[in-house]
C-alpha cells in the first residue's frame, strides 16, 4: 500500500501487479524542537543585521508582507513574533500594515487571513490584500540593466521599515522561493509579474528549479527588493510534514543564502533511472485548484536531472474544488489552454506574442504536455481538467489503466514522489 497527500488528508492505493515502483522523498532532517523558541532566538540574533527592535521606534510606519493561503509559510507564528518585536520598540498598532502578498492570485478571504495570522492579529492590525492591477497603489521602481520593469506596493515602499516573511522551498523559476520573493512578486505590479513570468524569462537556461546563481528571475527580485527598501526577513525551511527544520532572520540576501543551504540538504535527491510514470503528490493548499496542482507535474518535468521518459505519464492526485482557480492569473491560464490540442502550436504562438501574467502556467504546462501526459486523480472538476488538456481519473486504478494505454504496455516503471513540490532531482546514482 502506498500513500500520497490528498487535500487535507491522504490517498492510499496499490500498484498494479505488473508494475515496478520506487519511492522518492526529501531527506530526513531533524525538525526544530521548539519552533516558537527558535523564532525568538532568530530574531534576537539576526544575520548581518541589528535586532528588529533596534531598527525602528515609536512613530515609524512599518509594513510586513506575508504569504497568501497558497503558501505553507507558518505566518501564524512568524508574524506575531515580528509584531512583538515592533511593540517592544514602541511602534503603535495603527502604524503597522500587514500586506498579504497575493501577486495575481485571487484576493484572500477574511477566514484565510485568520488562518494565516490568527484571530488576534486580524482583529488588532490593519491587514490588506495586495492589488497588482491597481496602478495607483503601485510604485514604479524603474528597470534593471536587463530591461526588467520593477515595481512594488506603494504602502510597502513608503514604509519606514519593510519586512517580509516567507518559506524557502524549491521554485520553478526562482530556484528557491522565499527571501525577496514574498515582496518582489507577491507585492509587485502586473508589468513586473508579467515580465518575470514571460517566455524569454521562462525559456532562459538560468531560470531553473534549484538554481539561484546566474538566475535572471532571482536577479530581478533581489534588485526589486533592494530598491523597495526591504531590510529584514524572517523565513523558514520546512520538511514534508510542514515541520520547520531551519528558521533564520536578518538582512534579506544573507539570510536567504543561509536557508537555501539548509533547503538543499533537505530537498535535493538523486534517482537511479528514468521512469514511465511519476505519481506526483501535492496536498493542501496547493491542490485547491488545477493551476497550483499542475505544478507537481512541471516541478518533476523540469528537474535538473530528467525523471520521466518522453511519452510518459504524470499522475497527480488532487481534488481541485476551485477548478482552474478563481484568480486573474488562473483564468488567463484557462483561456489559453482550453481548446488547444497541439501544444507545439501553442508554444510557438506564446513565444511570438507573449502572454499576460498568470498565463505562464499555460506556457509551462504546454511544454510538459508536448512531451508527456498528465492525469488528475480524484478531481471534483473533471470537465475543467479536460478543458485544460489534462485527463481526469476517478481513482488511482483508473489512472494506471490510462497510463498503460497511453504508453502502450502494462509493465511500467513507476516513481512515487509524495511531496513533488518539495523534491528536486539533481542527479543519478548507481
Amino acid at each position: 500500500m502506498y500513500r500520497v497527500p490528498f487535500g487535507k488528508d491522504h490517498l492510499d492505493f496499490e500498484l498494479p501487479a505488473n508494475m515496478s515502483c520506487n519511492y522518492l522523498t526529501p531527506r530526513w532532517v531533524k525538525p526544530v524542537a521548539d519552533v516558537e523558541k527558535a523564532i525568538v532566538e532568530a530574531l534576537a540574533s539576526p544575520i548581518n543585521s541589528l535586532p528588529l527592535r533596534r531598527m525602528t521606534k515609536q512613530g515609524a510606519a512599518v509594513c510586513i508582507v506575508f504569504t497568501d493561503i497558497t503558501r505553507d509559510s507558518p505566518d501564524r507564528l512568524l508574524v506575531p513574533a515580528l509584531l512583538a518585536e515592533l511593540e517592544a520598540a514602541g511602534v503603535r498598532d495603527g502604524d503597522v500594515t500587514l500586506i498579504c502578498g497575493t501577486g495575481l492570485h485571487r484576493p484572500s478571504t477574511r477566514e484565510e487571513k485568520i488562518i494565516k495570522l490568527g484571530q488576534a492579529v486580524v482583529d488588532r492590525y490593519r491587514v490588506v490584500d495586495h492589488e497588482a492591477t491597481n496602478r495607483e497603489g503601485i510604485k514604479d521602481l524603474g528597470k534593471t540593466e536587463k530591461g526588467v520593469p520593477l515595481s512594488v506596493n506603494r504602502i510597502a515602499y513608503e514604509a519606514d521599515l519593510l519586512i517580509a516573511t516567507g518559506i524557502v522551498e524549491p521554485h520553478q523559476y526562482a530556484g528557491y522561493s522565499g527571501g525577496a520573493k514574498t515582496l518582489a512578486i507577491g507585492a509587485a505590479g502586473e508589468p513586473m509579474i508579467a515580465h518575470t513570468h514571460g517566455p524569454q524569462m521562462v525559456d532562459h537556461p538560468g531560470t531553473r528549479l534549484g538554481k539561484i546563481e546566474q538566475n535572471l528571475f532571482q536577479d530581478a527580485i533581489r534588485e526589486a527588493a533592494q530598491r523597495a527598501g526591504l531590510s529584514f526577513i524572517l523565513n523558514v525551511v520546512q520538511d514534508d510534514q510542514k515541520r520547520p527544520v531551519a528558521i533564520r532572520a536578518g538582512e534579506p540576501e544573507a539570510t536567504f543564502g543561509e536557508l537555501v543551504k539548509a533547503a538543499r540538504e533537505l530537498y535535493e535527491v538523486s534517482i537511479q533511472q528514468q521512469y514511465d510514470v511519476v505519481v506526483a503528490g501535492v496536498g493542501f493548499p496547493k491542490d485547491l485548484n488545477i493551476y497550483q496542482a499542475s505544478r507537481a507535474a512541471s516541478q518533476i518535468f523540469f528537474a535538473p536531472t530528467p525523471v520521466v521518459k518522453k511519452g510518459g505519464v504524470f499522475i497527480v492526485p488532487a481534488p481541485t474544488p476551485e477548478g482552474a482557480g478563481r484568480g486573474l492569473g488562473e483564468q488567463r491560464f484557462l483561456k489559453l489552454m482550453q481548446n488547444r490540442v497541439e501544444m507545439s502550436n501553442l508554444l510557438a504562438t506564446l513565444r511570438r506574442t507573449g502572454y499576460p501574467p498568470g498565463a505562464q502556467r499555460a506556457f509551462i504546462m504546454a511544454k510538459v504536455l508536448e512531451k508527456t501526459h498528465v492525469i488528475i486523480v480524484g478531481t471534483e472538476t473533471p470537465e475543467m481538467v479536460r478543458r485544460l488538456q489534462m485527463i481526469p481519473a476517478a481513482n488511482m486504478d483508473e489512472a494506471f489503466e490510462i497510463a498503460a494505454s497511453k504508453i502502450g504496455r502494462s509493465d511500467l516503471d513507476v516513481l512515487i514522489v509524495p511531496k513533488a513540490l518539495l523534491t528536486v532531482v539533481v542527479g543519478r546514482r548507481g
